[in-house]
């Protein structure tokens, strides 16, 4: 996440130097190498900082957030299964039996 914000800086720094996003994409992938974001990020990142944005944080948007579990989350999941040791949670699409001991 932190290479994310470094390199969105450095792309609104090259539009603030009237630089291209043709021009941007290897300068980044000259300094951040195989962490670099795709070009087409790049050019999306650049047209949007073109376009006036000032923030290089990403917007909030709706929908599941970002982490799952809690530490909330994992206590009550372990008060429940501790409740009585016959209850396990599996998660298993393919219809196979999961490894002995393995809580999901």
């Amino acid at each position: 996440m932190q290479r994310s914000l470094e390199q969105r800086m450095a792309i609104k720094i090259c539009v603030k130097l009237e630089k291209s996003a043709a021009e941007t994409i290897p300068m980044l992938k000259k300094a951040f190498g195989v962490d670099c974001l795709s070009d087409r990020q790049i050019f999306r990142w650049h047209k949007a900082f073109a376009e006036g944005r000032e923030y290089v944080n990403d917007e909030n948007r709706a929908g599941r957030p970002s982490i799952s579990s809690s530490d909330d989350n994992v206590k009550r999941v372990r008060d429940l299964l501790n409740t009585d040791s016959r209850l396990s949670v599996f998660r298993n699409e393919e219809g196979e039996s999961p490894s002995a001991g393995t809580v999901v």
